[in-house]
């Protein structure tokens, strides 16, 4: 199934609010924009995939192992994991959280995925 054209521009518009945050050095916000990206792509698997690159290359940046190994294996797992529905929702894709660990859906996006 691929993202509806609407969903599709809600996806783009996070990840590019995240290279903006990370250009102005604010990194929080650019991971949070990247982990919005994720919860938005959970059940397409070429985005899905897509975000996990993004998430390796912000941690490779940082030079930070743990988030690299992390997402080396959900690279891995990410289109598996949407093509048969095991995505655990609302997890926002980091490798501080477990891998199969759902999280509430913040309004915002829940409101995006249901249009």
């Amino acid at each position: 199934m691929s993202m509806t054209p609407k969903l599709r521009g809600h996806f783009e518009a996070e990840l590019r609010q995240g290279n903006d945050a990370e250009r102005a050095g604010d990194l929080a916000r650019a991971w949070r924009h990247l982990e919005r990206a994720h919860v938005l792509s959970q059940a397409h698997a070429g985005p899905h995939v897509r975000v996990h690159v993004r998430m390796f290359a912000f941690g490779w940046r940082r030079r930070d192992l743990r988030e690299l190994v992390g997402q080396w294996v959900r690279i891995l797992v990410a289109a598996p994991g949407s093509w048969f529905g095991r995505a655990p929702l609302g997890n926002t894709g980091g490798a501080n959280v477990g891998i199969l660990t759902p999280l509430p859906i913040p309004e915002d996006l829940r409101a995006m995925l249901e249009a």
